[in-house]
């Protein structure tokens, strides 16, 4: 695959991310959802991916990629199983650690239920990682379950000029800002920050480079809609468990 169609390919694959977005979001980024919302929310989050995203990471790894890509998903596996290129303590660790913040006890997030839809994705990402090439695997792994609509514009070297003040960006997150999480909850948020960026480049480094033919390219770009078509689905769901609709309805 030459230049050309390797940036014809990304702008594909960027057009299904640029989709990662739900109606919900609005309730969560403000103070229009109770706790007893949020606790619904963030179990289903923590069960479906947050809790075992290291798990697909290693599934991944373990199908002998190419040296470059277990190198890089190494990498990202010691950061989320270790925190040890960041705060020093793993990603699921310091997720608890923030519910801890918000009032919820680590108990209630062991043995999880989930929604219907929530278990249909998660057991699309568990076939995918376990059935699939290892080339699907990390593009759902890496680029559409730990990525976000944000990844455009993660991408866009002018997006990385101006450092960000990450005690700013902490003390406006809607968590602090509107459920008075004490800012000291938040070390997720600053491990995220500290190698998110590295991890973003990564991942798509690791796809775009070995996607090398149309089939893999068919491959690639149908394992990320067929995500895409069950994330939406999952977060539908997680509103409904919720009992919120859109603004203004």
């Amino acid at each position: 695959m030459n230049a050309s169609e390797k940036e014809k390919f990304k702008e594909k694959l960027l057009s299904v991310m640029d989709q990662k977005n739900h109606w919900a979001w609005s309730h969560f980024s403000t103070g229009t959802i109770t706790r007893d919302q949020l606790k619904i929310h963030f179990q289903q989050e923590y069960a479906v991916y947050i809790r075992d995203f290291p798990v697909f990471l290693a599934r991944v790894h373990g199908k002998n990629p190419p040296m470059d890509v277990r190198q890089d998903l190494a990498e990202n596996l010691y950061e989320e199983e270790t925190g040890g290129l960041s705060v020093g303590r793993s990603h699921p660790e310091l997720f608890l650690y923030l519910m801890e913040g918000l009032g919820f006890k680590q108990e209630a997030f062991i043995n999880v239920r989930l929604l219907p839809a929530s278990r249909r994705y998660r057991n699309w990402v568990d076939k995918i990682t376990s059935d699939g090439t290892w080339l699907e695997g990390a593009a759902v792994t890496t680029i559409f379950v730990e990525g976000s609509i944000n990844d455009r514009r993660e991408l866009d070297p002018a997006s990385h000029v101006n450092p960000i003040d990450i005690n700013q960006k902490i003390r406006d997150h809607p968590l602090v800002k509107f459920h008075r999480v004490h800012p000291r909850y938040m070390e997720l948020n600053r491990a995220h920050q500290a190698i998110e960026g590295s991890h973003r480049i990564a991942a798509w480094k690791m796809v775009l480079n070995h996607t090398v033919t149309p089939t893999h390219q068919r491959k690639v770009l149908k394992a990320l809609a067929d995500s895409l078509s069950l994330w939406l689905a999952y977060r539908d769901g997680v509103a409904r468990a919720c009992k919120i609709k859109p603004l203004g309805k």
